[in-house]
């Protein structure tokens, strides 16, 4: 699947339903507003609007190589940009009603928590692009909920750096041209951006401080409305588009817990990568291999692209490899979970969706191959709460066809399978539920169809 990397759009078609398009230009004005009132010229502005993404199933594998079934939220963050005359990045954000100073040409102290994103991009694009990266105004609004899985801060990372990019006009350097040609790689160097790592030849950095993907990116910029993305990772390969049934939509509950991703939190979260890696380290000490993720250890170890199941080699190097911190218990769960979710269910889920469009009966294999996924995320993953496991069974006796938890765990949101016309009452009563098991909680509870890829506003259209 080939999206442009520079994608213009105007709004009636960014956003697919007169729902999306409101929340949007609810956005739009508020962010508009702050650089009004920062005495921002009108002139010259140009405005991304960057959702938010559901993961339907993949948990924990994109980083090491496995399959995902993706869809973005229709709610999101809009960034509104215009060039500075000086060296300087200034961006606000009127709801936190902070502001962030960022000279190019010194070191950014960090002010505040969530200036860790802004400055990781500034810092990578002047690593890859020098000079090029021009100061500029920036203002942010949001309807994202923040540390809920719904990945505000990829969405913040993208949004910057398609902000960054256009007002510097990076995509005309000749290596954004080599190593960015479509959205796909764009996806991947926002991934190693946050991540750290090389990106071809446009060279790392620190990073964010987490081990993860690019997943969330590529969700974020490659959806299409009203289709769940089937893509493989490492490197990033799209594999097929299956339509999600028009009748039904998502309910997204909210826990209320926290998912951030630093201090301890991260540390969970990196374990889970860190586990990947200490099997593939253990199948290079058992074997020799130099494969690099956790799928080609797989492949290598069955002798084909498509397991029949977890190779008794990998078995045994996994028990080879166990250490206090990675007991052989934990490693030969997390063989299981990967496998699980990367050959049997993100396949026959989306197998299931291609038939539901012909026979409803098949969307009790859909929620089968849900469930599946989310007893390997409790068993096996070890990231769930008590939150999440009670959203996630409240939601099913409540008739949703499917839930699960989705996002780095450890809090975060549970989505929900449910018929259209009954999605906000089904919310309500899914909200009640909830809050009388967890009082005190602030759970928030969302409705929304799977939606469009981050674009550039095009006001002329």
């Amino acid at each position: 699947m080939i999206v442009p990397t520079l994608l213009r759009l105007p709004l009636r078609e960014g956003a697919h339903t007169p729902e999306a398009r409101a929340r949007w230009e609810a956005l739009l004005a508020e962010a508009h507003r702050t650089l009004d009132g920062a005495g921002v010229p009108r002139d010259g502005r140009r405005a991304w609007c960057v959702p938010g993404r559901i993961e339907v199933l993949g948990k924990h594998v994109d980083y090491a190589g496995g399959r995902s079934l993706l869809c973005t939220l229709e709610r999101g963050i809009v960034v509104v940009a215009r060039h500075r005359d000086d060296r300087r990045v200034v961006l606000r954000d009127e709801r936190r009603r902070q502001a962030l100073e960022l000279p190019l040409d010194a070191r950014a102290r960090r002010s505040v928590p969530w200036a860790v994103y802004p400055q990781t991009v500034v810092r990578r694009l002047q690593r890859n692009f020098g000079w090029r990266v021009e100061g500029c105004d920036l203002s942010l609004a949001s309807d994202l909920p923040s540390a809920a899985g719904v990945s505000s801060s990829s969405a913040l990372t993208v949004g910057l750096t398609l902000a960054l990019a256009g007002v510097s006009h990076l995509h005309e350097h000749p290596w954004w041209k080599a190593a960015i040609p479509d959205r796909s790689a764009l996806a991947g160097y926002v991934g190693a951006l946050e991540n750290g790592g090389d990106f071809g030849l446009l060279r790392g950095d620190r990073g964010v401080g987490t081990l993860g993907g690019e997943q969330d990116q590529t969700a974020v910029l490659c959806s299409r409305p009203g289709h769940l993305e089937q893509f493989r990772w490492a490197p990033v390969r799209h594999e097929r588009s299956v339509p999600w049934p028009a009748d039904h939509c998502f309910v997204v509950g909210v826990s209320g817990v926290v998912a951030a991703k630093t201090g301890a939190a991260k540390e969970r979260y990196n374990r889970a990568s860190r586990t990947a890696r200490q099997l593939v380290d253990g199948w290079h000490a058992h074997t020799g291999s130099r494969a690099r993720t956790l799928r080609e250890a797989f492949e290598e170890a069955a002798g084909s692209a498509t397991p029949a199941d977890v190779p008794e080699a990998l078995r045994v190097a996994a028990a080879a490899a166990a250490t206090e911190e990675f007991p052989a218990a934990h490693l030969e769960g997390r063989l299981r979970q990967f496998f699980d979710e990367t050959w049997r269910w993100v396949p026959q889920a989306g197998d299931a969706l291609l038939a539901a469009a012909h026979d409803r009966s098949a969307l009790a294999a859909f929620g089968a191959a849900v469930a599946a996924s989310q007893r390997g995320a409790e068993e096996a993953l070890e990231n769930q709460v008590p939150e999440t496991v009670t959203l996630v069974r409240q939601a099913l006796e409540l008739g949703a066809v499917a839930a699960s938890a989705f996002g780095a765990g450890f809090g975060g949101s549970v989505w929900a399978m449910v018929p259209a016309a009954s999605a906000w009452a089904f919310a309500e009563r899914w909200r009640a539920r909830y809050q009388k098991a967890f009082r005190g909680r602030r759970a928030q509870f969302l409705v929304t169809a799977p939606g469009a890829p981050a674009f550039e506003q095009d006001e002329r259209g």
